[in-house]
């Protein structure tokens, strides 16, 4: 299988969406021997295949939001972790907020033997601090699952990022070395900061310990103090560069 990131996401209620390294395909359903051939119009007759691409990614796409359908979908990508592998979601914000429903994810997790993986946030909120964030995460069935570690609980690492001009370095959980392979979860929401929030927040700010937080909302200048920042091209840059430093640290041969 050709190295390159490959980015597993689930979309609550529309579909389960990966990049992967093999030729795109529908992967079951209940539905999955009835197809209907589209009926071509003028507008749709008019679209073409673009030119393929062999560094394109490919993704796969299940209409199967189960247990079943992720796990599956998952096996798709022909990938085993070589090591200790931390599963990375969002315990989701009380008393309402987005997040994937443990039994959604269970199987997956206990296939990988994964640990489901956090950080504290930044801006207060019943996930501030790491007694808070375990009850939450308790609260929303995600500690009934599988093991559940807070990587900032005991402190925070630097990861240097090569190349980068609005960051030299990210800030993560000190945990974060207890961990050989990642898988990350993300669901798909507004963000007022991002536009909206998927796999590349859910790693550049949830892999974030607080003051890493700080230091990619504010695009490199401090790591404390408030995430609010005026520069909106220049924290996106950064958040990009976070994921960056975290894909040259961890390895993308190591990441789903």
């Amino acid at each position: 299988m050709k190295k390159s990131l490959r980015v597993l996401s689930a979309i609550a209620l529309a579909s389960i969406v990966f990049a992967g390294c093999a030729p795109a395909q529908e992967t079951g359903g209940a539905d999955e021997t009835e197809q209907t051939e589209p009926q071509q119009t003028e507008e749709t007759a008019e679209i073409s295949a673009p030119e393929q691409d062999e560094n394109a990614s490919v993704v796969y796409f299940t209409s199967d939001i189960s247990s079943e359908g992720l796990v599956r979908i998952y096996e798709a990508l022909d990938w085993t972790p070589s090591g200790k592998t931390a599963v990375k979601i969002s315990t989701g914000e009380p008393p309402a907020s987005n997040y994937l429903r443990p039994e959604l994810i269970e199987d997956l997790v206990k296939k990988v033997d994964g640990t489901i993986v956090e950080c504290n946030t930044a801006y207060g909120g019943s996930r501030s601090s790491s007694a808070m964030h375990k009850q939450v995460a308790e609260d929303h069935g995600f500690t009934a699952i599988a093991d559940f570690d807070l990587l900032d609980e005991e402190g925070e690492t630097e990861w240097p990022v090569t190349g980068g001009t609005r960051l030299d370095r990210i800030i993560v959980g000190s945990h974060a070395e207890n961990y050989s392979d990642w898988i990350i979860l993300s669901h798909f929401k507004g963000h007022a900061m991002a536009g909206f929030g998927g796999a590349v927040k859910n790693v550049g700010i949830g892999l974030s310990s607080a003051s890493g937080k700080v230091l990619v909302h504010t695009a490199g200048t401090k790591t404390s103090g408030s995430i609010m920042y005026s520069d909106q091209d220049a924290w996106l840059e950064a958040l990009a560069e976070m994921v960056t430093g975290f894909r040259d640290h961890a390895g993308e041969e190591h990441i789903v």
